[in-house]
């Protein structure tokens, strides 16, 4: 992974295709490439820079071509490095181990080939010479080994010796205006039509075809697709068919999907994340928007049947979804008297559990593809959990695709790896979840729903006056980035928060982060707390309040520097070696809500006193396609 585009038409194309991967930055990435078919021989051009580097040496080589493939690398199999990047040529027998001369097929790759040792080893038996670590080079060769006058033939038959996930793109050196892709477990849109329309493009994103085109077709899974000028041609590849055998073409709707390309505009902002950090009080309002009275319809038009058929809830979610759910697991246990079991996606599918055909099962997804977690969807469905629910913004998205039920909510265009506003939008989602699953169960009244829609119709305010207290945040900050560790304390509803402010720091500061349950401190991390070490403490004031201060005091006692985020009436007071930042009203039920943002500034800012990459943090990608 981590991103592709792809063009066929009758314009030089390169610029699209590298204004394309330019639109895919904000998944990250470590290395990116662009490759053409120019004057009948394979050209390519390849960075571990940027993609605006990219764009110079593309020129300078003067690369130009009506047909090509772009990518952004995100490194799995084999370092960062110029050899490793995208795309990939093949060599084929007799080729020089140098590379001097380009072979027939370019390939660009999302996803991981699991049996790629198997292939690499016959295919250098029959004379293949690989350049690269990768697995992606794998499905060059194999491509070019297959290919018999026909590239989607080809394709198709390497499709079907593929163990794994992939999205690709293929040419050959010998058909000059054809681009084949193929996908199974990554995402992989086409775009028709440009400039005129003739152009065929495709993407793992529609976000790169943004001012490109907006009549875009989502591949399914196991679909192989032909573009030509003028033409495209899909077939859906069933598993043990054979790659001879033939099969009619599928008619996969063109929808008008509208990306807008200012999404991705940076504004008076220094960074995307300190952008999207600020565009939480209009995400909410926007998520929210609507939603005049708590009713199951929220949910989708079957809702109140599935709801009726449910006696728990199990969350699966990966990184930052997964915190959402573990906030969620209080309130739907709390207020909705539901048993919930949060999972994290990765793991749920590797260990033995005790399926119950009566659970709502409940994903949680950003960009709604991310590999683990539609593949634990999968395999809840494999055991007969077939009521399913997902919180996403992304409304196309595969995994709305795959569940019974959805509710989208609206973050908009989230481009700083560090998620901020689709974290907080999917609080609020999960907390109406909450309130409609209460009231279908009997335990939400009609004066409580009225007080819970009227304190959700405030949050916007509410986080505007938290984002006022940036200044008391940047003051923190410049002490934290001259640490090298840092200790996050919640306790309840808000250690879910914790976790997530240490996940935060750790990921664009690079600081040593952990969270704990309060009260667990003295159950090992407070060996750990010394004046090095800053403790920093959610602290609502609700029913564990003085049990968090007694354990603030077990800080204290230690010599520990505290950094409290507390609420207005928690009558903790600032004195040296504690540090007090107060929100401005007390939020109840909705509070990690509130107290979340403050974390978020506080990674931001450190990060950039750490003069970090905030938006594209090293070793990290927005959409985690593969396993």
């Amino acid at each position: 992974m981590c991103g592709i585009v792809g063009a066929v038409g009758s314009r030089n194309i390169v610029p699209v295709l590298v204004e394309g991967l330019k639109r895919l930055e904000y998944r990250g990435y470590d290395s990116c490439g662009v490759a053409v078919l120019q004057d009948g021989q394979l050209r390519r051009s390849r960075s571990t820079l940027r993609v605006a580097e990219l764009d110079l040496q593309a020129r300078a080589e003067g690369i130009d071509s009506t047909l090509g493939i772009a990518h952004t690398r995100w490194a799995t199999h084999g370092a960062p490095a110029v050899h490793n990047a995208h795309p990939h040529f093949s060599h084929g027998p007799g080729s020089d181990a140098a590379a001097t001369k380009p072979g027939r097929v370019a390939l660009v790759h999302n996803g991981i080939i699991e049996n790629h040792e198997e292939l690499r080893r016959e295919l250098q038996a029959k004379g293949y010479v690989f350049q690269s670590q990768t697995d992606t080079e794998v499905i060059a060769h194999l491509v070019d080994h297959l290919y018999d006058g026909d590239l989607f033939t080809a394709v198709k038959a390497a499709a079907i010796r593929l163990t794994g996930a992939y999205a690709i793109a293929v040419f050959h050196r010998d058909e000059p205006q054809r681009v084949i892709g193929a996908r199974q477990g990554s995402p992989l849109i086409m775009g028709v039509g440009g400039v005129d329309a003739s152009e065929r493009f495709l993407a793992s994103d529609a976000m790169a075809l943004a001012g490109v085109t907006d009549q875009i077709v989502y591949l399914e899974e196991g679909d192989v697709v032909d573009l030509q000028p003028g033409r495209h041609w899909i077939e859906h590849r069933k598993a043990g068919e054979s790659q001879h055998q033939r099969v009619e073409p599928e008619q996969r709707p063109v929808r008008t999907v509208t990306v807008h390309s200012g999404a991705v505009e940076l504004g008076p902002y220094r960074h995307f994340m300190q952008k999207e950090i600020f565009e939480q009080p209009r995400a909410i309002a926007d998520t929210l928007e609507g939603v005049e009275a708590i009713t199951p319809t929220l949910f989708g038009q079957e809702a109140e049947a599935v709801f009726k058929q449910i006696d728990r809830v199990l969350i699966l979610a990966c990184g930052t979804s997964y915190y959402s759910g573990s906030a969620a697991k209080y309130w739907l246990e709390s207020i909705a008297k539901i048993p919930t079991q949060v999972e994290i996606a990765s793991e749920y599918r590797y260990r033995d559990s005790v399926p119950d055909p009566r659970t709502l099962v409940v994903t949680i997804s950003q960009s709604g593809e991310t590999a683990d977690t539609i593949a634990a969807l999968k395999h809840a469905r494999s055991l007969g959990m077939e009521q399913t629910l997902t919180i996403c913004n992304v409304a196309t998205s595969a995994m709305v695709r795959e569940c019974k039920l959805a509710y989208v909510t609206r973050a908009g265009a989230e481009i700083g790896v560090a998620s901020t506003k689709a974290f907080t939008t999917q609080l609020a989602a999960l907390f109406l979840l909450t309130l409609t699953l209460a009231k279908l169960r009997g335990h939400l009244t009609a004066d409580e729903e009225a007080k819970h829609l009227t304190a959700m119709r405030h949050l916007p305010v509410a986080l505007q006056a938290v984002l006022a207290l940036e200044p008391q945040v940047v003051a923190w900050a410049e002490a934290f980035a001259r640490k090298d560790n840092a200790l996050f304390l919640g306790r309840g509803l808000h250690y879910p928060i914790a976790l997530e402010g240490a996940l935060k720091l750790k990921e664009i500061s690079y600081i040593h982060a952990e969270a704990y349950p309060a009260g667990e401190l003295k159950h090992g991390p407070l060996a750990l707390v010394t004046a090095e070490m800053p403790v920093v403490t959610v602290a609502p004031n609700d029913a564990l309040l003085e049990k968090l201060k007694s354990n603030m005091q077990e800080v204290r006692a230690r010599g520990g520097e505290l950094y409290v985020c507390a609420d207005s009436d928690t009558h903790i007071q600032a004195e040296p070696g504690i540090h007090v930042i107060r929100l401005p009203e007390h939020y109840g039920a909705l509070s990690a809500i509130l107290h979340v943002v403050p974390l978020q500034l506080l990674a931001y800012h450190t990060a950039c006193a750490r003069g970090t990459d905030v938006d594209k943090p090293r070793n990290l990608a927005k959409s985690v396609t593969v396993e």
